[in-house]
């Protein structure tokens, strides 16, 4: 396992490293490229390159890629326009048939965005500036991979800078901590040409408006109509992605509170949108508290697994089988129903919370060191005085 570093403070700020970082990217490598959502976190990656850029004295407009992933706010769709109109901006703007998760559905557990043969459904109308072919670009495959795909080693070293914070995940964090050097810095896999680069993966979201309000920076104003609902301040709920993932789903209210010319149509765009939309915040899918009382956390799993279709029965299954092989590789203890493990985190009652949320991409990892850590506290136990009590021996 890698080893994880400490937090280390020095006598600078964040908007200095992170110039610092892109300076040295620019150093190293042969083209540049920022990954641009429309949120924030990549707002803060553009400002700083674009200010570092104009340090340098580089005159050529910055390439930056656009995924559009279809579902998305109005107001992100206007912020992007206003990016791509800028003289020192090439931006791509990506309408791919990307494959993406429905939790909305476990029957059809998968969605397309732009999916052809399906415009009459479509959230919104193909932007004129698209890009809606690519030499390489299959239909099913995921942003993460097409991302590695663009570019060919004709092009050098590529690096893809990305608004990637350690804040937003635990699992974030533990991949930027394991390494000594250029941390931020990480090849694509399968030893493609590009490089995954993080500049600002120490900035927190107060930092990021912090910047926005101090330079002035133009933002996506989807975050004011956030900001006036209930999510008001919460800067680590407020996501400008599309709502129908695992975590955002939780959050398709704000569609319908939000933006509500726009919801009637995400009503009919994947199947289970109208369910989720009520339920999305209650123990139907937040958690696995909803199991009859005459079932054990261990036997409802079945019934939960059962609910799917042959193939994404087993894609669960899967990602349930490498935790369970996790916890045992770690103790001999038996797995609990409901009771977490001091060492491990695992239960049935986590696996359970696995299956109902259609856990395809085994995201609950940091949910399992959550509860580890939660029960170590209770035993007023560390990690390593754990071990030695519940290890293998």
């Amino acid at each position: 396992m890698a080893r994880v570093r400490k937090k280390q403070f020095i006598d600078t700020n964040v908007w200095e490293e992170s110039k610092k970082r892109v300076n040295y990217i620019y150093d190293n490598f042969d083209k540049i490229v920022v990954s641009f959502s429309g949120g924030k976190d990549s707002t803060a990656v553009l400002q700083t390159v674009l200010k570092v850029r104009e340090e340098r004295g580089i005159k050529e407009p910055l390439e930056v890629v656009f995924f559009d992933e279809e579902a998305i706010h109005p107001t992100t769709i206007e912020y992007v326009h206003r990016v791509s109109e800028r003289e020192d901006v090439d931006l791509k703007w990506y309408c791919l048939e990307f494959k993406h998760r429905n939790a909305c559905s476990n029957e059809e557990p998968w969605w397309y965005n732009w999916e052809k043969g399906k415009e009459d459904i479509w959230v919104r109308d193909m932007p004129k500036k698209a890009i809606k072919e690519h030499p390489k670009f299959k239909k099913g495959m995921t942003i993460p991979d097409f991302s590695d795909l663009i570019y060919s080693r004709t092009n050098g070293r590529v690096a893809m800078l990305t608004g990637i914070r350690t804040e937003e995940s635990l699992r974030r964090h533990k991949v930027i901590a394991s390494k000594k050097h250029d941390s931020y810095i990480a090849q694509a896999s399968r030893g493609y040409a590009t490089f995954m680069c993080h500049p600002i993966y120490d900035w927190t979201s107060k930092d990021v408006w912090i910047a926005v309000s101090k330079f002035g920076w133009d933002y996506n104003e989807t975050y004011d109509r956030y900001n006036q609902t209930k999510l008001h301040g919460r800067w680590l709920t407020q996501r400008v992605c599309p709502p129908f993932g695992e975590e955002p789903v939780r959050g398709l209210w704000l569609f319908s509170e939000c933006f509500p010319n726009m919801w009637h149509k995400m009503l009919n765009r994947v199947p289970g949108v109208a369910t989720a939309w009520r339920y999305g915040n209650s123990e139907l899918y937040s958690n696995a508290k909803t199991k009859p009382e005459h079932l054990s956390y261990k036997e409802y799993l079945h019934v939960l697994l059962d609910s799917y279709g042959l193939k994404h029965r087993n894609q669960v299954k899967n990602n349930i089988n490498k935790y369970i092989k996790q916890h045992y590789n770690k103790t001999n203890d038996m797995i609990q129903d409901n009771e977490p493990h001091p060492l491990t985190g695992m239960s049935w009652r986590f696996c359970c919370r696995c299956a109902m949320r259609g856990d395809f991409k085994g995201r609950q990892a940091d949910y399992l060191t959550a509860q580890s850590n939660k029960e170590l506290k209770k035993l007023d136990m560390t990690l390593e005085e754990a071990r030695k009590r519940f290890g293998k021996r």
